[in-house]
This record gives C-alpha cells, sequence and structure tokens, in this order.
C-alpha cells in the first residue's frame, strides 16, 4: 500500500468521524435551581422526597420546552444568591422578590407574580396588626427574607416598635410556632399563609403591616445572559399558554 493510498484512508476515516459526530444528537444542558425546601405553593420537598411546587413545575416545562434540563436543589434561603453567584448553582426559581438590593447581585427575569406580605396569628385570635406588634409580643419571620429585612428597617429602627423578632428557617415553621402559642404572629408572604389555612392550620390571615407589595422573579447570575433570555421567552411561552392556568390551579393559586 502506497503511502499516499493511507494517508488518502486517514483522510476519509476522519471525515467519517467527524460526520457522525455531526448528525450525534447535541448533549443537554443541565441547569441546577435553588430552592426554599419549605416554601409552598411555589417550592418543597414532597413527602417522598422530591421538588415541587408552582415554580419548580414551571422550570420544568420550560426546560422541556428549550431542551436543556433542570434539577432541583434545596438551599437555605439566607444564603441562596451567595451560593448563585459561587457556581453552586444556576439559577433561583422559587418564589424570589425582586427588589433594587438584590437586583445590585444578580439579574431578574421578566415578573410573574405579585405578592403581598400579611401576618398570621391564631385562628381563635383576636389580634389586630397593631396589638400583635405592641411591646412585649414576639413576631415570627423568615430570615434572609425581604420581610424580614423590610420589618428590622421601617418598624423597628425607624419607627421604634419594640417587638421581638424571631427567625426561622421557613415561614412553615413560623406558622407551627404561632399554633403553639410561641410567638403572637408571623409575617410572610400571603401565598404560603393561605396555603397553611387550605391545609387545615388554626390559623388566619389578620391583615398587612405596612410593606408595598412586590413581585417574584427567577434569579440568575449576572454574567449568563443566555440563560436570563432562555428563562424569558420560556416564562413568556408558559404565560400564555392553558399550561399556566392548570399549573394556577394545581397549586392553589389565585
Amino acid at each position: 500500500m502506497s503511502t499516499q493510498f493511507r494517508l488518502f484512508a486517514f483522510m476519509l476515516v476522519g471525515l467519517m468521524v467527524l460526520g457522525f459526530a455531526a448528525l450525534a444528537p447535541a448533549q443537554e444542558k443541565t441547569y441546577v435551581n435553588g430552592i426554599d425546601a419549605n416554601f409552598p405553593p411555589f417550592a418543597f420537598v414532597d413527602k417522598n422526597g422530591n421538588p415541587d411546587g408552582f415554580d419548580v413545575a414551571v422550570v420544568n416545562w420550560i426546560a422541556k420546552e428549550k431542551n436543556f434540563k433542570v434539577k432541583h436543589q434545596p438551599m437555605d434561603w439566607d444564603g441562596i444568591i451567595p451560593s448563585l453567584n459561587a457556581k453552586k448553582i444556576d439559577l433561583i426559581a422559587s418564589g424570589m422578590s425582586i427588589t433594587e438590593a438584590r437586583k445590585k447581585e444578580v439579574n431578574f427575569t421578566l415578573p410573574y407574580w405579585t405578592i403581598t406580605q400579611v401576618l398570621v396569628a391564631k385562628k381563635d385570635s383576636d389580634l389586630t396588626p397593631e396589638t400583635a406588634m405592641a411591646e412585649g409580643r414576639k413576631i415570627g419571620v423568615q430570615r434572609g427574607t425581604t420581610e424580614a429585612k423590610w420589618i428590622e428597617e421601617n418598624l423597628i429602627k425607624k419607627q421604634g416598635k419594640k417587638f421581638e423578632l424571631v427567625y426561622y428557617d421557613s415561614a412553615p415553621l413560623a406558622v407551627e410556632d404561632v399554633v403553639n402559642g410561641r410567638i403572637a404572629a408571623a409575617a410572610m408572604d400571603d401565598a404560603p399563609a393561605e396555603d397553611a389555612i387550605r391545609k387545615n392550620k388554626p390559623v388566619k390571615i389578620i391583615g398587612g403591616f405596612g410593606m408595598p407589595e412586590e413581585e417574584f422573579g427567577y434569579a440568575v447570575r449576572k454574567e449568563d445572559e443566555e440563560l436570563l433570555k432562555t428563562l424569558n421567552e420560556g416564562l413568556k411561552q408558559i404565560m400564555g399558554s392553558p399550561v399556566w392556568e392548570e399549573l394556577k390551579a394545581k397549586y392553589e393559586l389565585k
């Protein structure tokens, strides 16, 4: 066999390998979504240990439509943005409020939900927001949340309120202490408050405490412009489809 023939055969094999590689399906990208493990109905871990919730279902739908895979990773909420920027996760789709402070650290998608903050007290309580936050009383709140920061800055520092703020790892844990009488009330978003009532917790919403409404968005790192674009496209698609209303009904969101 001549040297020229060997060279030709080698080149032919190389071209065939490249051709087969081009025909092979592209490897799907996998993104890790950091979630609050106990923030129903937006994100939680079910009794079988599986991530679930409205945001989990929405991102799963977007992933299928946009040809990527997603893994949902429970995280401590007060450290979730540092985890995102340290590249331990790739996005946060878990009922995160869009704020000016957070926008300095991450980029948000378009808003997809509007939330109000409320106080939850025992079902048979005669407390009002004013009396619940009276001097000497204890108010529960999830650490790392916008409501925790707003209460600290506006009610305690600026207005000089004398109630004690008690911090929890999740809103449902604060609700449990309301039920047990360890705290007078708990401050939280209205969706998890309504979720607790639907689950027959003996609590009720007694009103707001002055905090303005907020909007939820999904967060990504500043440099991840392509992922942000993909999530925005996916949100627009699902919000304009019947699936959006189906998921709202499934997770009892109004």
